[in-house]
C-alpha cells in the first residue's frame, strides 16, 4: 500500500488542553470539567514564534477541550490575528456563559474569528442526549447572541459555521440536504442564521470508543467504517494540508492522532522545537492506524465537513 504523504501545510491546529464545562459521549478529546491539561506560556509562545516563521500557514485552528478555557486563548488569537492569519474558535456555545466569559463574544467579533460551532441535532432530545441536559437550550442562546454580533450573516465578515455528528453509531446523512434541514428549523423556530453546516463521523477512539464497546458495537462500527472506504476522499484529507499541536508542544498528523498519541509521520519532528518552519514537513509520511477509515468512509470526513 503507497504511503500517504503530506503537501505543504496551510493549517496549524491547536489543541491548548482538555478542559471543558461539559463531557460529551461523543467526545475523542475525553475532556470534560475535571480534566487539568493545558498549554502554558512557553509552548503558546513557541506556538507563535512557529506561526511567524511559517509563512505557508494560512489559518491557525484553536480547539480542546472548550479552548476560550484555556488561559493563553485569547493571546494566542490576537497574536495570530496580528499576523494576518485566519482564526478558528471551535466552540462548544455553552462555554459563552461560564463565570469570566461575559465578553468573549464581543473578543471573537473584534477578532473576526471565525467560530465552529457544535450542534448535533436541531431540536433538543437529541443535543441532551450526547452533550448534557439543557444544554441545547443554552446553545441556542449562544447563537442568537453571535447571530446579534453579526456572526452567520452573509454580509458579516465574522463567520459562524455549525457542527453535526452522529448521536450514534451510524455515517452522517448527506451534508447538504442535512444543512437545508438545520437552516428551516433553525430559522423557523429561533430565527438563527448561520453559514454552513459541516457534518463529522464519530471516530472509533477515546469515549466514543469506550460507548462502542459497552454496547458491543466495536466490530459493527469498524466494518461499517471499512466497507463504506471512498477513494475519492484520499486527495482532500485534511492531515494531507495540517499539523496539529498538543497542549504540551507535541507534534501529530490530526487531532486524532494526538488523542492516541500517534507521533507525526515525519521521523525527525516531535516537537514544536524540532521545526523553525513548518512547511519543512511538506512530501513527510503520515502516521496511519485504523481509525483513519472514520476520515474515508462515505463522504469523507475531516474538521472541515464531508470531503467527495
Amino acid at each position: 500500500m503507497e504511503t500517504l504523504r503530506r503537501l505543504a501545510p496551510t493549517t496549524l491546529q491547536v489543541n491548548v488542553g482538555k478542559r471543558c464545562n461539559q463531557a460529551c459521549h461523543h467526545c475523542h478529546v475525553d475532556a470534560g470539567p475535571k480534566r487539568t491539561e493545558v498549554m502554558n506560556d512557553v509552548v503558546a509562545h513557541r506556538v507563535v514564534t512557529l506561526l511567524e516563521r511559517s509563512p505557508g500557514i494560512e489559518l491557525l485552528d484553536v480547539t480542546g477541550g472548550a479552548p476560550e478555557l484555556a488561559p493563553c486563548f485569547r493571546w494566542l488569537v490576537s497574536e495570530a490575528r496580528r499576523l494576518e492569519r485566519r482564526v478558528i474558535d471551535r466552540c462548544n456555545l455553552t462555554v459563552l456563559f461560564e463565570p469570566g466569559q461575559e465578553d468573549l463574544p464581543q473578543f471573537l467579533a473584534e477578532e473576526r474569528v471565525e467560530i465552529v460551532a457544535s450542534l448535533p441535532c436541531y431540536g433538543p432530545e437529541n443535543v441532551d442526549a450526547q452533550r448534557g441536559q439543557g444544554v441545547f437550550e443554552k446553545s441556542i442562546r449562544a447563537l442568537q447572541t453571535l447571530n446579534a454580533l453579526g456572526f452567520g450573516r452573509s454580509d458579516a465578515p465574522v463567520r459562524l459555521d455549525l457542527v453535526y455528528n452522529p448521536v450514534g453509531a451510524h455515517l452522517p446523512p448527506p451534508q447538504a440536504r442535512l444543512e437545508a434541514d438545520y437552516r428551516t428549523h433553525l430559522g423557523e423556530r429561533f430565527g438563527i442564521r448561520f453559514n454552513r453546516l459541516l457534518t463529522i463521523t464519530n471516530m472509533p477512539i477515546s469515549r466514543f470508543a469506550v460507548q462502542l464497546a459497552r454496547g458491543g458495537e466495536t466490530e459493527r462500527y469498524m466494518a461499517l467504517l471499512v466497507n463504506h472506504f471512498n477513494p475519492d476522499t484520499v486527495s482532500g484529507l485534511m492531515c494531507r494540508s495540517l499539523v496539529s499541536v498538543g497542549y504540551d508542544g507535541s507534534l501529530y498528523d490530526c487531532d486524532f492522532n494526538q488523542m492516541l498519541e500517534l507521533p507525526l509521520g515525519a521521523p525527525r519532528a516531535r516537537t514544536v522545537w524540532d521545526v523553525d518552519d513548518l512547511g519543512e514537513l511538506a512530501g513527510a509520511p503520515i502516521a496511519t492506524r485504523a481509525h483513519c477509515f472514520g476520515c474515508t468512509a462515505g463522504a469523507g470526513s475531516s474538521c472541515g465537513g464531508t470531503l467527495a
